[in-house]
């Protein structure tokens, strides 16, 4: 009888050790998701800034159009409730409040908005306009993406605030395969010589720390104005002609010919680039937006300097 007894009461104490250990690593498992998610919900802007998202803002205004481009290629254009005069991609983007034109807003119609997070950047916006934010009590998120990493982080950055971190994840893994090919292609052809001018009176053109210069290094050009060190250096009729570029790019205008530019300066006729009808003209936004459109541009340029492979 009393064996009987002592076996129930220790199946019963096991019973209870066994119950209390799952509830301890219960407890521990919630502590580590908690503590994880807590860690996921912390994200640093391009101005080393920190911010702690407990939920995801509901109400975003973004005030570049690289900035507006992010939000809808990650579907949160629904949270969009401001942008800029600028802001014309996708077509979507346009119908959008507008608050400004990137340099001036109107602050009154911001505040109006009740905003939980604007996002701005460096290039486009103004120190004075990030200083007049943070007087009037709003939250700004600063991006910075000057080439394909930055893109990458900023893309994340987004991500992460509304709680989609894998969904941007996946897609930079299509990204990555996909300048990782066209970097290989690359190598099997001849290296090409090039400016790309992003204005022509003065001319303009893209210099080594830039966005667009990226793009033709990927694609297997060199960059002549690359070596100047300048962003965006003004160079002379003259350099252009001394220089004698296998391509001659230009971020055009919709309404933009070849034969308007190359009549700017009619000396440009004698041009390797224009004799051999190498002179490009490539989309100004497309080239000219550090966004979520980067692999796009770069496969349209590889097009344009391979057209028959």
């Amino acid at each position: 009888m009393f064996r009987i007894i002592n076996n129930a009461a220790r199946g019963e104490f096991l019973k209870r050790i066994i119950f209390l250990v799952l509830i301890f690593g219960v407890l521990l498992s919630c502590s580590d998701k908690k503590e994880e998610i807590k860690k996921s919900s912390t994200i640093i802007d391009d101005l080393g800034n920190s911010f702690q998202f407990d939920t995801p803002p509901q109400r975003v205004i973004t005030l570049a159009p690289n900035l507006t481009e992010f939000i809808f290629d990650l579907g949160l254009e629904k949270y969009l409730v401001g942008n800029t005069s600028y802001c014309d991609f996708p077509d979507d983007a346009k119908t959008v409040e507008k608050v400004g034109d990137m340099l001036t807003f109107n602050f009154e119609k911001i505040l109006t908005l009740k905003p939980d997070l604007i996002f701005i950047t460096v290039e486009g916006n103004t120190k004075e306009t990030y200083d007049k934010f943070n007087e009037l009590g709003l939250k700004v998120f600063v991006s910075n993406p000057r080439g394909f990493k930055g893109i990458k982080k900023t893309y994340l950055d987004f991500a992460s605030i509304f709680g989609i971190k894998n969904k941007a994840e996946l897609k930079i893994e299509e990204w990555n395969s996909t300048i990782a090919e066209i970097k290989q292609e690359s190598e099997s052809y001849n290296k090409p010589t090039m400016y790309c001018a992003v204005e022509l009176k003065p001319i303009m053109v893209a210099g080594k720390n830039t966005f667009i210069n990226e793009i033709i290094e990927i694609c297997g050009g060199i960059n002549l104005a690359a070596v100047l060190p300048q962003n965006y250096p003004v160079l002379s009729r003259e350099e252009i002609l001394r220089s004698n570029p296998d391509y001659f790019l230009f971020t055009a205008h919709i309404n933009d010919k070849v034969e308007n530019i190359v009549n700017t300066y009619p000396e440009w006729r004698s041009l390797g680039a224009v004799k051999n009808k190498k002179v490009l003209l490539i989309d100004r936004n497309l080239f000219g937006r550090p966004g979520p459109r980067f692999t796009e541009a770069v496969e349209t340029l590889f097009k344009l300097l391979h057209p028959l492979e």
